[in-house]
């Protein structure tokens, strides 16, 4: 058997992001391996139709999927979240068994810093939002998950990085910001987190055409780009980093913490 159907896991993942792109994907292969899913997502009336078709195959998996849409960056929701999760787990008797958390959300702005005219530019309280969701969340939940111990020795933190993070791109600055804190916030994590047995890594995926990606400006040119770069002559996929999620979440791989995990065929080596 070759994929994630050859890893088994048990437990609950909480996934940050799970209505789509990378989270969607890491939802369902986990589900596959033998999860249960709590998602966090934060969709309106037109695309709420996916989220019924994912929690729907994730149930059709014989997995529990219990999702909530609301805004992850919102403490109070935060924490009635964490509240709701902690009731179901200890109505279960699986307090500590949730395994994995995604941090996978992207919504930031993208905007230059230095604009003509100058009120174009990024704003403070853009800058703030930015920073706050796509990266400083990863922090505010994870106190959640151990603070009421709901993971405990033996889970996996992932948030999900890019290579942008170390490149300028045009209107990229505040996201390529959040990405550097990101990382930073997983190695302070994985230090912190070390001595309870809990794993926390960055996971930078190559060029992958998510709804994310098709919002920043010029990105058919960058695709174009990581196609001619990548050695395997594609794009990355969702499904090839929920499957390399799947892997990494298996018991054996408790001493893999605070990097940055490449899930790209090569396209980061490549000038």
């Amino acid at each position: 058997m070759t994929g994630d159907a050859a890893i088994r896991l048990d437990g609950w993942a909480l996934v940050l992001g799970a209505s789509s792109g990378f989270g969607e994907a890491v939802s369902l292969a986990l589900a596959r391996a033998g999860m249960n899913v709590f998602g966090v997502h934060l969709d309106r009336k037109a695309t709420l139709p996916n989220v019924e078709r994912i929690t729907t195959e994730i149930k059709g998996l014989g997995r529990e999927a219990r999702f909530f849409n609301v805004n992850a960056a919102d403490a109070e929701k935060r924490a009635e979240v964490a509240a709701e999760m902690q009731k179901t787990l200890e109505g279960r008797g699986e307090m500590g068994r949730v395994r994995v958390m995604l941090h996978s959300l992207a919504f930031g702005t993208l905007k230059l810093f230095i604009a003509d005219p100058m009120k174009d530019a990024v704003t403070q309280a853009q800058m703030d939002m930015t920073l706050d969701v796509m990266a400083h969340s990863l922090i505010y939940w994870t106190q959640e998950l151990v603070g009421r111990g709901l993971m405990t020795r033996g889970g996996h933190i992932y948030a999900m990085t890019s290579s942008g993070g170390a490149r300028v791109l045009p209107n990229y600055g505040p996201v390529s910001a959040a990405k550097a804190a990101l990382e930073s916030n997983i190695r302070q994590l994985a230090a912190e987190l070390g001595p309870r047995g809990i794993s926390a890594n960055s996971i930078r995926a190559g060029v992958t055409n998510t709804p994310a990606l098709q919002k920043i400006p010029g990105n058919e040119e960058i695709m174009a780009q990581a196609r001619r770069r990548n050695p395997g002559g594609r794009l990355t996929t969702p499904e090839d980093v929920a499957k390399a999620i799947v892997v990494l979440s298996h018991p054996d791989t408790y001493w893999i913490t605070g990097n940055v995990i490449g899930v790209d065929g090569g396209e980061e080596i490549v000038g």
